[in-house]
Formats: C-alpha cells, structure tokens, sequence
C-alpha cells in the first residue's frame, strides 16, 4: 500500500493480512482523488472514512491536507494498524474509532465535509448508507458522501445521487 500524492506521497506500507480486507487500487485512488480535487478545496476539511480497513483513504486525505479525519473500523487489528501508521508519521488528526459503520452513523454527531464509505462488497445494508447519512444530517453544507461498490449495486434513483465513476471493478457514486 502506498500513499499516492500530498505531503506524505510515497511512503509505502505493509498491512497485516485480513479476510475481507481489499484497499481501494491506486488507480482508482487516483481517479476518486481526481474527482474531489476538481469539486472541493481539501485542506482544512472533516473527512469521515467509514469501513476504512488499512487507512488507506485516511492517509491519502490527510496528505491532501484534511484537517482531521476520522477513521471507523470495526477491526481490532486493523484500528491497531491505523493507530501505528499515524504515530510513525506524527499524524494527529487521524482519528481511528473503533466501531460497526452503521452503529457510528446512528449515534454520531460528527458532521463532515465528506463522508467516504468503502463497505466489504456484499455487505448487508450497503444501500443504506446514503440514507443513514442524509436522515442524519451528516454533511455539511455542499458536502458530498461517496459510496465505493462493486458493479452489482445502483444508486441513480435516490434523491441525492449525482454521479457514479466506474475504474476497472471499483464504482464510486456521489452523493450532495
């Protein structure tokens, strides 16, 4: 795993080895990261990485100069991985919670300027994210969540779908 542009561009590292862990691919990093930087200014904003597995996504945001970023994973391991990265690179505005995805949206009261959510694809409830987000009132003005799945999954008719982005076998919809 490598991180793929910002202050921190090139730094490699080796997660530990986890069923159902699959980090999103460089190339549609590079495609996910190109969209944003065209839509919002990234420094200084409040990122929310649900199901964030290795951190990939958190670094990269706190590279591209997040003000903070908080990192849901349910994974021990894994929260242990995040917590090791940003201690090695003094990075304190990541920070990893502990929890089920779906229970952290119900009872946060976090608001962000972009909600990134990257669920083991055939995971149940995948298609309620958007709404869990948005009855929640979640985002902040303009904010935008992004929902990465497989090809099996469509958005289009909910009410705050913009676009979906399709690089290889990854599909990002946008949601605002």
């Amino acid at each position: 795993m490598r991180i793929i542009s910002g202050s921190i561009k090139g730094r490699t590292f080796t997660p530990p080895e986890r069923n159902g862990v699959r980090p999103t691919t460089d190339m549609a990093k590079e495609g996910l990261f190109n969209i944003l930087q065209h839509r919002v200014a990234l420094d200084g904003i409040t990122v929310i990485d649900l199901f964030s597995g290795t951190g990939s996504i958190s670094y990269e945001f706190v590279s591209r100069g997040a003000e903070m970023v908080f990192s849901v994973e349910k994974d021990s391991v894994m929260i242990d991985f995040i917590q090791s990265i940003a201690k090695k690179l003094n990075l304190s505005n990541i920070k990893p919670i502990r929890s089920d995805a779906y229970r952290f949206l119900a009872l946060t009261g976090v608001k962000a300027d972009i909600i990134f959510a990257d669920p083991p694809y055939g995971t149940p409830g995948i298609t309620d994210i958007p709404e869990l987000v948005f009855s929640k009132k979640l985002l902040n003005d303009d904010g935008m969540l992004i929902v990465e799945h497989d090809s099996h999954l469509n958005f289009t008719s909910h009410p705050h779908f913009i676009e979906e982005r399709k690089y290889g076998k990854v599909h990002f919809s946008i949601f605002q």
